[in-house]
């Protein structure tokens, strides 16, 4: 019922190309009069947040787009049986719409009212105004009765508003008031009489259109409106009626000032849109004369800058300045700024961006409507992907780059009308047009070369404009001349021969493909994300691919499972590949539970969180997949010592926190003892004393930090060495060598805290105490010694990362760690023994959902708990 519900809301906005905030919520079958036809049509009603609507059940004969804040009255008339369960909606251009046949009446009016009261009181200087002039209004009073003290407010409101409007027109000054082609028009031109004649023609037309259908945003729309379209808007009226058929206009009257503010706050700033804009503002219809000009280049930059200051998301995308500028021709500049809303955001959904998803979608419907429409021209071509991507920048640019402009000016008048349909219906004209050629032809160079030179010679003869040469053609000069096509003409055939295609079958196939659509660019992701983490980690190829998919899938299962933050905070595709998909520290202690050879009971949690904490370099609390796979690859394939470097990486800031330093300790074994003789056993039974092997060892350590050249670690506390043993104990629970395990790190332990001990009383006695040198190693040179001990107790050097430990602390090294952990055979048994992830990988496939789904229910037990307890 939901995925129902959604398909629903998704018809409605794109049938109307409302915006995608709009949220449906009554779907009402009805009948409308109308004035034009004499009688009732029957159809059905639409009401959503800030729109009424109406199509009719037969395809093309009426709609009607009422948005709520032209409306000044919702009244429900008496029910007769000519007129039954009729309401009125009358709206601000003294029209009434009449509506009849209603179900449930009563509850669709207390809602329409509802909405209309809320978007009214988000403007309450309309709602004012509509008040005064509507005294007499009941259903207008009754919806915006007021209380004694708000008239006042409304006052406020209105000096607010009038200040406001002095603001604005004192920043007006740097707007252009008018459309760029009343600056830039020229006149004079022989052989332009004729194109002027016949667009007082076209405007007559309009006029008595206007009368009868009326001329607001609220307009009936029929097929006899399609047709004026079909034939060029006057270019008087051009810009008006774009914004009216965008329903631009009711964006540009509901955001007053929102346009120059936006100029103010994004002008001077500089950023990666910002200067794709500067290296594009003179690529922009640089053969009119507009953009030869700093007026038109300024307006361009002002409008491109502050759409990219309003959507960052989108920013700026190249196509956006060669529809800016067209728009710039016909719209004044706070006009053009709102058409572009409604173009990139409503009309050509995710078309604007670096994956552009949307034009790709449009490009596989355009794809399936080919082998639908012209079987035979796509029997010839068996691979239509060249078609495709020939037709690409058709569908970004809506030909203005590649048709001539007073040709293409005219393919714009019916996309605003009929959206992205007539783009589809057009396209295939074009292709029909060109299909014995496009047969004969042998290759896709030949092809592109076809479609560029008749794209080229589309003409328009009875525009008013003088021909513009079109910059962004593909041919400049023609080698054979090439018959011309009448853009009228190659609309008209698109109408007739493909325009029988519904909104509703378009937005089906749109679906369809969009899925594939969206595979394919997930299965890019994956690749590129392989690729990049491939050569960094020694896990097989195929292992690596299905730790990705549980990544992406714990990704997924948190957005779409627990919606507690916003998908776009862990989802961002305009990132690198790598860093696409993140997760936090919940979802990664749970993938670590799973995957992570090192587990330790009750431990594991803790131990998955420092790990967490370790890879979050950038500390957003959030790590991509390279992260997670580097950490498995020194778990499972890497050396010993690698192991026990993240390990003590583990047990010191940033990745042991405090409040975890300061915990209690488990280590109470009297093994631990340092006052007793430790003697390390050997396999043939042979002993060895302890200070020989010391010595021994720090010769080694030092040798090793004359030839170390990577940053050294900060050194370990007492209290964060503590909390290593533990994690060591906990991970040999339950191995089979566990009794030698304990023994082993036992005596480790025990030589570790010597070595700290010793480290601490050589501070309080003098770092080159004779006594500590003769008692520890008499045979030792003074330098091999200082070169392990005075580095652990020190300040360390100015370039290396600052320690925690206090000067006179107990501390040890991550070279004394290391090398007493490799005296012991059974501890490095222990961590080279081979491990194998692809068990662990099948066995998380299998335990993923349920994990999560256990997760949860505990989590509930526990809050349900709570208020129990207290």
């Amino acid at each position: 019922r939901d995925l129902e519900a959604r398909a629903q809301n998704e018809f409605f906005r794109a049938f109307f190309r409302l915006p995608r905030k709009e949220k449906l919520h009554e779907v009402v079958d009805c009948s409308l009069w109308t004035p034009f036809s004499r009688c009732h049509t029957a159809g059905t009603m639409y009401a959503s947040d800030s729109y009424i609507c109406f199509a009719s059940k037969e395809n093309g004969c009426c709609t009607v787009i009422i948005p709520l804040r032209e409306v000044i009255s919702i009244e429900k008339m008496e029910d007769t049986s000519l007129l039954p369960n009729p309401i009125i909606v009358s709206i601000r251009s003294k029209t009434a719409f009449q509506f009849i046949e209603l179900k449930d009446r009563d509850t669709l009016v207390e809602n329409l009212l509802q909405r209309f009261k809320e978007v009214n009181s988000g403007n309450p200087l309309h709602c004012n105004n509509l008040q005064n002039n509507n005294q007499n209004s009941l259903a207008f009073g009754s919806m915006c009765t007021l209380g004694d003290d708000e008239p006042a407010c409304l006052g406020t409101e209105a000096s607010q508003g009038r200040e406001r409007s002095e603001c604005e027109k004192e920043n007006n000054y740097l707007l252009n008031a008018e459309a760029l082609r009343s600056d830039f028009h020229q006149s004079g031109i022989p052989g332009l009489d004729f194109g002027k004649s016949r667009e007082q023609i076209k405007e007559s037309l309009w006029d008595d259109h206007f009368v009868e259908y009326g001329r607001t945003v609220c307009m009936f729309r029929t097929e006899k409106i399609r047709k004026l379209v079909a034939m060029g808007i006057p270019e008087s009226l051009r810009g008006k009626l774009w914004l009216l058929f965008s329903d631009a206009q009711t964006d540009l009257a509901s955001h007053p000032g929102y346009y120059v503010h936006l100029v103010e706050a994004s002008m001077g700033k500089c950023c990666m849109a910002t200067e794709e804009i500067e290296r594009d503002l003179h690529r922009s219809l640089p053969e009119h004369p507009a953009f030869q000009s700093e007026t038109g280049i300024a307006a361009l930059r002002r409008v491109l800058t502050a759409y990219a200051h309003r959507n960052p998301k989108i920013g700026y995308c190249q196509s956006m300045n060669i529809l800016t500028s067209v728009l710039l021709l016909y719209a004044k500049e706070e006009e053009a700024f709102w058409l572009l809303v409604a173009v990139c955001e409503r009309m050509l959904p995710d078309y604007f961006n670096h994956r552009v998803i949307g034009a790709q979608v449009d490009q596989s419907v355009f794809e399936e409507l080919i082998k639908e429409q012209l079987p035979e021209l796509a029997e010839h071509m068996k691979d239509l992907t060249a078609l495709a991507s020939i037709s690409l920048s058709w569908f970004l640019t809506l030909f203005l780059s590649i048709m001539p402009l007073e040709s293409a000016v005219n393919v714009v008048d019916c996309f605003f009308y009929d959206g992205i349909k007539a783009i589809f219906q057009l396209g295939l004209a074009i292709l029909e047009a060109n299909a014995v050629d496009l047969c004969n032809s042998k290759d896709d160079g030949q092809a592109l070369m076809i479609l560029s030179r008749f794209l080229e010679h589309v003409k328009n003869e009875e525009s008013p404009l003088p021909p513009i040469g079109n910059h962004h053609a593909f041919f400049s000069d023609d080698q054979e001349s090439s018959p011309v096509t009448e853009i009228a003409n190659l609309i008209h055939d698109s109408y007739e021969k493909f325009g029988d295609h519904s909104v509703e079958q378009i937005e089906h196939m749109r679906y369809k493909h969009r899925i594939r659509v969206l595979q394919s660019h997930e299965d890019t992701t994956k690749q590129n994300v392989l690729r990049v983490v491939i050569p960094d980690v020694s896990i097989l190829p195929e292992d690596l691919e299905e730790l990705y998919d549980l990544f992406k899938r714990e990704h997924l299962i948190r957005c779409y499972w627990e919606s507690r933050s916003a998908v776009s905070e862990r989802h961002d595709p305009s990132r690198p590949y790598a860093e696409q998909y993140r997760i936090d520290a919940q979802q990664f202690a749970g993938l670590y539970r799973l995957l992570s050879p090192w587990t330790c009971g009750e431990h594991t949690d803790l131990l998955a969180h420092r790990t967490f904490r370790l890879l979050d370099e950038n500390m957003d609390r959030l790590i991509e997949f390279k992260g997670l796979a580097s950490c498995l690859d020194v778990m499972y394939n890497g050396e010993m010592n690698e192991k026990i470097k993240l390990l003590y990486k583990l047990h010191i800031p940033p990745a042991l926190t405090e409040n975890e330093r300061d915990s209690q300790s488990p280590l109470k074994n009297p093994l631990l003892s340092t006052s007793r003789p430790l003697v390390i056993g050997k396999s043939n039974g042979d002993a060895v004393d302890y200070q020989k092997q010391l010595k021994q060892m720090l010769k080694d350590l030092a040798k090793e930090k004359d030839t170390k050249t990577e940053k050294e670690l900060p050194k370990m506390s007492q209290k964060e060495f503590i909390q290593f043993c533990k994690t060591l104990y906990s991970m040999f629970h339950e191995d089979p060598e566990e009794n030698d395990l304990y023994q082993a790190i036992a005596t480790v332990t025990t030589l570790l805290l010597q070595i700290g001990e010793v480290g601490q009383r050589s501070i309080s006695l003098g770092s080159g105490s004779d006594e500590f040198t003769e008692d520890l190693q008499p045979e030792a040179s003074a330098s091999d010694q200082d070169a392990v001990f005075t580095d652990t107790v020190k300040t360390p050097h100015k370039d290396s990362q600052p320690s925690p430990v206090t000067e006179g602390d107990w501390s040890v090294s991550f070279e004394h760690i290391l090398a007493s952990l490799l005296t012991e055979q059974s501890l490095v048994n222990f961590f080279e023994k081979p491990l194998e992830l692809k068990p662990k990988l099948e066995n998380a496939k299998l335990n993923q959902y349920s994990l999560r789904t256990n997760g949860m229910s505990c989590q509930s037990r526990s809050e349900h708990a709570k208020p129990s307890m207290q």
